[in-house]
């Protein structure tokens, strides 16, 4: 492999990391949606029931 295609490939590999980064920050500052808000208060509902009953 030549020094080029490693420089190539180097940067190629950083440009990739910088975007899955800006990625994955983006999906986490993104509120959750109402159903899913819905479907973990009806699992903690349903957890809660299985505690009161022990």
């Amino acid at each position: 492999m030549k020094p080029e295609d490693d420089e190539a490939s180097r940067r190629i590999e950083a440009l990739i990391d910088d975007n899955l980064k800006r990625v994955y920050s983006d999906l986490v500052q993104e509120e959750l949606p109402d159903r899913f808000k819905d479907l973990l208060s009806k699992l903690k509902e349903q957890d809660d029931e299985k505690s009161c009953k022990k």
